[in-house]
């Protein structure tokens, strides 16, 4: 095949053509081949590898993580045990996350629980709450 345009393995990897101009400037992927015309030849292989950006960032995967998980794939020393190793450090930093979005949301459940939504915006003790210095 000749390869593919831009637009091309946008549509097939259902990702904006400035998502795929970024990642490639992040590395991710190697800068494809030119036509004479200038106009950049695609390998299929880009549409695969988008593809599995795509689902790691559905996944939380930072681009720091998901660079570290494609060069696993060129590592010949490295595992499975290694990926499942990633997979469980991002758990854990879910969890993180999680416990932190629950102390949030009581936080502002307190907060709610205080305002009876009557008051003047200048004593919104909602407002108020957030103004403290301490």
């Amino acid at each position: 095949m000749a390869g593919l345009t831009i637009g091309q393995v946008a549509k097939a990897a259902e990702i904006g053509i400035e998502t795929i101009r970024f990642y490639e400037r992040q590395g991710l992927f190697d800068p494809p081949p030119r036509r004479p015309s200038g106009y950049r030849q695609f390998p299929d292989e880009v549409v695969h590898r988008l593809r599995f950006i795509k689902r790691a960032k559905e996944l939380g995967f930072s681009l720091r993580e998901i660079r570290e998980l494609l060069d696993l794939r060129l590592d010949p020393d490295a595992t499975c045990a290694d990926v499942k190793n990633r997979a469980e450090q991002k758990i854990e930093a879910i969890q993180v996350k999680l416990r932190n979005l629950q102390r949030m949301k009581k936080a502002l459940g307190k907060l709610l629980a205080a305002c009876d939504g009557k008051a003047d915006v200048d004593h919104c003790p909602i407002l108020t709450s957030l103004d403290r210095q301490e």
